[in-house]
C-alpha cells in the first residue's frame, strides 16, 4: 500500500472535521521523539530551532541552516511538518525560493506572520512591533503558492493583529485577503492569558478556511472549548524545547556538585535509547545486506568442560560458568562481551553437568570426555563450526569491554592477549606465562609484538616472562589454518588428551607462523577459587 504524501497528510489535517493536534521539534532525534508520542504532525518552531542553535528569534539564524535541520527533521519521520517560516524570510521573491526548497526537502507546508522582516518574537514587546503591509504581504502568500509544484502544499498565513495591538476587526481584514490571496489556513495568535480574543475571531470567522491557533499563553484553557470555537488545528508550539532546557540544567547542576555520574545515571535516559532514536539498528541491519567484504561474522569458541575443582561445593551441581557473579553468571557476562563487539554467534564446549547450562542465544558442543581430558580436546569437539574469523576463550573469564574489542580491532591472522601487570605470587590456577619478542612500553604506541612462546614458569635461564596469557586469542584467514593444521599434529601425540592451548600455540609459533602480542595491564581475571569468585564479585559491582 503507498504511503500518503506528507502534504497530502497535512492537508487533511488542516481540513479534518475533527480538532487536531501537532507538536513542537527542534531537531532530528525531537522529530522523531514527537512521531513515536503518537501525533499526526510536527510544528517546526522557530523559537525552538532558533534556541537550538542559541541564538535569539530575530532571523539570527540564517534561513538555510533553518531548511538544513528541518531536512534532518523530515529524514527520520514519516509525519507532516509545519515550519514556522517567520515572514518568508524576506520580500515575495525569498518566499518563491522557500517554498521550492521546502518541496524539496519533504516539508509540508509552511506558516509565515504578517510582520517586517527581520522578525522579533511575538511575545518580546509585541504591541511596539509593525505589520507588514497587507497589499506586500498578499503578494508574498501568492508568490508562495505559485511556486510550489505539489498541488498540496499548504501555506499558512499568520495573523498578528492582535499581538500588536489592534482588534478583531482588523484581523478579520487581515484574514479575509491572505485567503483570498491563496492562503490554504489562517492561524490567529494571541498574547492573552485567556481565550476571548481568539473565540471572538473565531465565531467571526465562521470556518471561511481552516483555522489554527497555539495556545502558548492561553494553556489553561479546555480544550472542548476550542472545538466548541469550530478550530481546525492546536499547535503544542514549544514545550519539549522548554522541557529538554530544564532536564539539562538540572543534570548539569547535579553533576557538577557531586562530581560523579552516579545520582544521574539511572535519571537521564540510556545511551541505548539515543542509539534506538538515531536508528542505529537499521545501520546494523543495512551493514549485514550491503557491506558483504566488512560484514563481521565471528564464531566465539568458549571453553566451559570443566567442573572448576577448586570452588568445592559450588559446582556439586552446575558447571562453573554458571556460577552467578553479582547475580548473573559467569557464562552470560562472557556472551554479553561478545554481543557488544557484534559476535553473535557463540559456541560453548560444554562437559560438566551441562544439561545446566541455562543461557540464551548460544550453541552447545559436549565433549563426552571431559573428565579425562584436556582442552585441546575440547577445542577438537568445536572443529565442525570453526570459522576464519574466530575468537577462542575460556569460560571463567571476566573482563572489560575493551580487552575483547581490542582483539577484534587486530588485523593480524592470530593474535593473543598478554596481561603485562602480572602477579606471579598471587595468580590462581595454572597460569599460562607468555614470553613474548619485546616487553610491554606504553611509551611505544602500537609497537609491534610476538609471541615466543608460552610457558608454565614466570622465569626462566632468559629472565622473567613479559607478562601472563589470559586464554583468550583471536584467527583470521590464515590463522585458522595454522590452528588446525597444529591440532592435528599434536592429536598424534600420546598425550594429546592432557594438552593445553598453549601447547597450541607453542606448537604454531615453533612453526615459524607469527603471532601478534596485544599487552593490556591487568582488567581481568580468571575463577579458579572461592577467592577468586569473592574478587570477581568486587570487580563487577555496577556493572549490568
Amino acid at each position: 500500500m503507498p504511503v500518503m504524501r506528507k502534504t497530502t497528510q497535512l492537508r487533511r489535517l488542516l481540513a479534518s472535521r475533527e480538532l487536531e493536534f501537532i507538536l513542537e521539534a527542534h531537531n532530528g532525534i525531537s522529530a522523531r521523539i514527537v512521531e513515536e508520542a503518537g501525533f499526526k504532525g510536527i510544528w517546526a518552531s522557530g523559537l525552538a530551532l532558533s534556541a537550538q542553535f542559541g541564538v535569539r528569534d530575530n532571523n539570527e539564524a540564517s534561513w538555510t541552516q533553518v531548511v538544513d535541520m528541518v531536512e534532518f527533521m523530515s529524514d527520520v519521520t514519516r509525519i507532516p511538518i509545519l515550519l514556522d517560516g517567520d515572514t518568508g524570510y524576506g520580500n515575495f521573491n525569498n518566499m518563491r525560493r522557500l517554498v521550492r526548497k521546502l518541496e524539496q526537502r519533504g516539508v509540508a507546508g509552511v506558516c509565515i506572520e504578517d510582520k517586517l522582516f527581520p522578525k522579533t518574537n511575538s511575545f518580546i514587546d509585541g504591541e511596539r512591533q509593525e505589520l507588514a503591509d497587507v497589499d506586500e504581504f498578499c503578494g508574498k502568500i501568492a508568490a508562495g503558492k505559485d511556486s510550489q509544484t505539489d498541488d498540496d502544499f499548504c501555506v499558512v498565513a499568520r495573523i498578528e493583529a492582535y499581538i500588536a495591538g489592534w482588534d478583531t476587526r482588523e484581523a478579520l481584514r487581515r484574514a479575509s485577503a491572505f485567503h483570498a490571496a491563496g492562503a490554504d489556513a489562517i492561524l490567529v495568535h494571541s498574547a492573552w492569558s485567556t481565550p476571548e480574543q481568539i473565540l471572538e475571531f473565531a465565531r467571526e470567522w465562521a470556518n471561511r478556511a481552516p483555522l489554527v491557533i497555539v495556545p502558548t499563553k492561553y494553556y489553561s484553557t479546555p480544550t472542548q472549548v476550542f472545538r466548541d470555537a469550530g478550530v481546525s488545528l492546536v499547535i503544542w508550539a514549544n514545550h519539549l524545547i522548554r522541557s529538554a532546557v530544564d532536564a539539562m540544567q538540572e543534570t548539569a547542576r547535579q553533576i557538577h556538585a557531586d562530581q560523579t555520574l552516579v545520582t544521574v545515571e539511572d535519571q537521564i535516559a540510556s545511551v541505548k535509547e539515543i542509539f534506538r532514536l538515531q536508528g542505529a539498528d537499521e545501520l546494523a541491519q543495512a551493514e549485514r545486506r550491503y557491506l558483504y567484504e566488512s560484514r563481521r561474522d565471528t564464531r566465539a569458541v568458549i571453553l566451559a568442560a570443566t567442573r572448576g575443582d577448586g570452588l568445592d561445593d559450588l559446582t556439586q551441581e552446575r558447571p562453573k560458568v554458571m556460577l552467578p557473579v553479582n547475580g548473573k553468571p559467569l557464562l552470560k557476562r562472557l556472551v554479553e562481551r561478545c554481543r557488544k563487539q557484534q559476535i553473535d554467534s557463540v559456541t560453548v564446549v560444554a562437559g560438566y553437568k551441562a544439561e545446566h547450562i541455562d543461557v540464551g542465544g548460544i550453541d552447545i558442543v559436549h565433549n563426552p570426555r571431559y573428565a579425562d581430558s584436556g582442552e585441546l580436546t575440547s577445542l577438537n569437539c568445536a572443529r565442525p563450526i570453526f570459522r576464519d574469523d574466530m575468537v577462542v576463550m575460556y569460560g571463567d573469564l571476566l573482563f572489560r569491554s575493551y580487552v575483547l574489542r581490542g582483539l577484534m580491532e587486530s588485523d593480524r591472522d592470530l593474535t593473543v592477549v598478554v596481561d603485562s601487570h602480572y602477579n606471579s605470587a598471587t595468580s590462581s590456577g595454572k597460569p599460562d606465562y607468555a614470553y613474548c619478542s619485546v616487553a610491554d612500553d606504553r611509551s611505544l604506541w602500537g609497537q609491534d609484538v610476538l609471541l615466543e612462546r608460552i610457558s608454565p614458569d614466570a622465569h626462566s635461564a632468559d629472565g622473567a616472562a613479559h607478562g601472563r596469557w589470559i586464554g583468550m586469542l583471536r584467527t583470521r584467514a590464515r590463522g585458522r589454518e595454522w590452528l588446525e593444521n597444529a591440532l592435528d599434529a599434536l592429536a598424534d601425540s600420546p598425550d594429546f588428551d592432557r594438552l593445553g592451548m598453549g601447547d597450541l600455540l607453542n606448537h604454531i609459533v615453533a612453526r615459524g607462523h607469527p603471532v601478534r602480542v596485544i599487552y593490556i595491564h591487568g582488567h581481568w581475571l580468571d575463577v579458579n577459587s572461592i577467592r577468586d569468585l569473592e574478587q570477581a564479585g568486587r570487580f563487577t559491582a555496577g556493572q549490568r
